[in-house]
């Protein structure tokens, strides 16, 4: 079935995000960077604040578990615009371009909903969206079915009709699980070319 609607994770397809962009400035190894993103400020416990947990109880949790690492951990919220590396410019570009061909598009993204209110003003392009689903505004995430219902519901998105990008794996079977034909982001270069196979771009 023609497509009509793409819908674009943010993180890491369309914006360039990365702790060790932030712990590379505050420790002097790469070594320690790595340990302390494994077994401090994990992605489990980051994505607890993606589900909608505060940043700042997310935060007192953590210290309490690892008092040693306090100022660190503090860090990784105090200074979350550091993580951030840029736009992904061949996405932002893609973005644009199936946008003006008329195609609705949307976000479906993991992010806690005050640092998506902090960050989003950095970058413009994701005022172009018809609509978003923010995970931690809905208390839901990927790669939960419940968050692609919500998005289909909201937006009166047929399954079929559309087409999801991400670059979680997770979440693309997911997608694909629904009945939507589901691209895994690794470059804009390949987003592209797979597009044009699919006869979007």
């Amino acid at each position: 079935m023609k497509k009509n609607t793409i819908i674009f994770d943010l993180g890491n397809v369309l914006v360039r995000w990365d702790p060790a962009n932030l712990y590379s400035k505050i420790f002097d190894d790469k070594e320690k960077v790595d340990f302390f993103l494994k077994n401090v400020c994990t992605m489990d416990w980051h994505t607890e604040q993606d589900a909608g947990r505060s940043p700042q109880a997310g935060t007192e949790s953590l210290v309490k578990e690892h008092p040693d690492w306090e100022p660190a951990i503090r860090a990784f919220y105090d200074r979350w615009k550091e993580m951030f590396a840029g736009p992904i410019d061949g996405s932002v570009q893609i973005l644009d371009e199936v946008k003006k061909k008329g195609y609705k598009v949307y976000a479906l993204s993991n992010w806690n909903a005050e640092l998506y209110q902090r960050t989003a003003a950095d970058f413009p392009f994701l005022a172009w969206f018809d609509g978003k689903v923010i995970s931690g505004e809905e208390s839901m995430i990927k790669p939960s079915e419940d968050i692609f219902h919500l998005l289909f519901r909201r937006y009166r998105i047929k399954p079929e009709e559309a087409l999801f990008i991400d670059d979680n794996q997770h979440n693309v079977e997911t997608a694909r699980r629904l009945g939507l034909e589901a691209v895994l982001f690794t470059t804009p270069e390949a987003l592209r070319s797979e597009l044009q196979s699919l006869q979007i771009l």
